[in-house]
């Protein structure tokens, strides 16, 4: 694939004697011993990723032909929305980010992965409960709450399965071989740690006791915002702060701004969620507080940005070359877009053009696709064949893939973004009857609608290669296996 070889250490200096306890493990041994975690997440999201894309895309379709399976309740929008939403961020993103963050635990410490059995349990028992909480979103029984659709019967199954894999996890972190820290692990840890607090609060305090009034809209607020910036996001930065320096041959400049980019977000980003209330039923004081929490948070992605530019210049057509770098840089430049854009949105002279628009659907879709995405798509496209020491069969699938699934995430994002701003000042018209407000969507929404269906092919390209590279390399470690015993 026309990869750079990697740097012996991510670090900016090779560790001392003292900074190792015993040896490291060699990049073979890790990659085995993260096999059968790595492959299962990863192939168990590849599979969701399909089936959310194809809800999505069904979805899209009925905003512009609403008679499009009306006769079928299962398949309103009230209800694939939601379930297409879930299986992305539950069943592909999350699992994806747990099994990307396992192999940079190892990798960075240098030790191998200890207790796959147990990451691998729980997440057959994250499969089982996302499994019968889509089934029940779709039969009518959603909670409603934003990305907390499933029924409260389903989110102990959720946090248990996340329990077994997060210990294993720590497990990792703790029994590292090289003692230093890469900043990449303060992002994987704060992911770690944060999701299964953010979910169970939020679950507790909207489905167990739930709190009243328009606090639930502040607590659920506050879950997605934490969800998809400080757990997918985090992990996702990881893996780019890792992986550019690494493929590249160069050290990650400055650590000391990345690590205070990273203290930026993890105080502000969380707190920015409630910028999104503006406007709306909620004391003025409580969106106040979030723009001021955007704002700060701000100096932390600028910071970003200038670090991974620092260590990036000069080689941009390198990285262009370089399949995975693909998938890296795009994701990168996907983060800086949606998250200033984020804070943008949440700033009042912008809001009340945009609240309640396709602008903010297309801005949190290039957070999700764009960033989260294709951070973890370039991610597995360099970690899947080193646990099966196996190459991928067709290299031009993935050139392909990436055109397929970025392409569509950035028509989503500019025909819902433009569409959106059309769509906000027809709404502030009071001239224009609601009904032309939304047959002047309909463009748009169809340029989206292409934009996902790309993106479905995309996310079916990459399960198909990841079929046959594990027919091919299970056939291989078959082989080997039995060559080995009769030797």
């Amino acid at each position: 694939m026309n990869t750079p070889a990697p740097a012996t250490a991510p670090a900016a200096t090779a560790p001392t004697p003292l900074d190792t306890l015993e040896p490291p493990a060699s990049p073979a041994e890790i990659d085995a011993s993260c096999r059968l975690p790595v492959l299962f997440l990863s192939a168990s999201g590849a599979i969701w990723l399909v089936i959310g894309l194809l809800l999505t895309v069904i979805s899209s379709v009925k905003m512009h032909a609403p008679g499009f399976l009306a006769d079928t309740a299962w398949l309103t929008v009230g209800r694939i929305r939601p379930a297409a939403n879930n299986a992305i961020l539950y069943g592909f993103a999350a699992q994806v980010t747990i099994a990307v963050a396992l192999w940079l635990f190892c990798r960075l410490g240098g030790n191998r992965l200890v207790l796959p059995r147990l990451i691998t349990l729980g997440g057959a028992i994250w499969n089982a409960g996302l499994t019968l909480g889509i089934l029940a979103i779709l039969g009518g029984a959603s909670t409603g709450f934003e990305w907390l659709e499933m029924p409260r019967y389903v989110w102990p199954l959720l946090f248990f399965g996340y329990i077994f894999m997060g210990v294993s996890a720590v497990v990792a972190f703790h029994g590292r071989n090289r003692l230093e820290l890469y900043p990449a692990h303060w992002f994987l840890l704060a992911a770690l740690f944060w999701f299964p607090w953010a979910y169970s609060a939020a679950n507790l305090l909207l489905l167990r006791w739930p709190v009243r009034g328009v606090m639930q809209t502040v607590v659920d607020v506050w879950f997605t915002h934490s969800f998809l910036w400080i757990f997918l996001g985090f992990t996702a930065l990881a893996s780019i702060i890792y992986f550019i320096p690494k493929l590249l041959g160069r050290p990650l400049k400055t650590w000391a701004l990345t690590v205070f980019a990273f203290w930026m977000l993890l105080l502000f980003s969380s707190f920015g969620a409630t910028a999104q209330l503006s406007g709306g039923p909620v004391p003025a004081w409580i969106a106040s507080i979030g723009i001021g929490a955007n704002i700060m948070a701000a100096v932390g992605i600028i910071t970003v940005a200038v670090v991974l530019h620092s260590t990036a210049a000069g080689a941009y057509g390198v990285a262009w070359n370089n399949l995975v770098l693909k998938f890296i840089v795009f994701a990168a430049g996907s983060f800086l877009v949606a998250s200033l854009g984020g804070i943008l949105l949440g700033l009042r002279e912008v809001s009340w053009l945009t609240r309640l628009t396709y602008t903010e659907v297309a801005q949190r879709h290039l957070a999700i696709h764009g960033f989260v995405g294709m951070a973890l798509f370039g991610s597995l496209y360099y970690i899947v064949p080193r646990v099966l020491q196996q190459p991928w069969p067709t290299p031009k699938w993935v050139g392909a893939q990436f055109w397929l699934f970025g392409g569509g995430a950035a028509l989503v994002f500019l025909a819902l973004g433009f569409g959106g701003l059309l769509h906000g000042a027809k709404l502030n018209d009071p001239s224009v009857p609601m009904v032309n407000v939304i047959k002047s969507t309909i463009p748009f929404v169809g340029m989206a609608t292409l934009g996902y269906t790309a993106m479905l092919f995309g996310a079916g390209l990459f399960l198909v290669h990841l079929a046959r590279l594990l027919k091919e390399g299970m056939a291989g470690c078959c082989a080997g296996f039995i060559k080995e015993v009769r030797s």
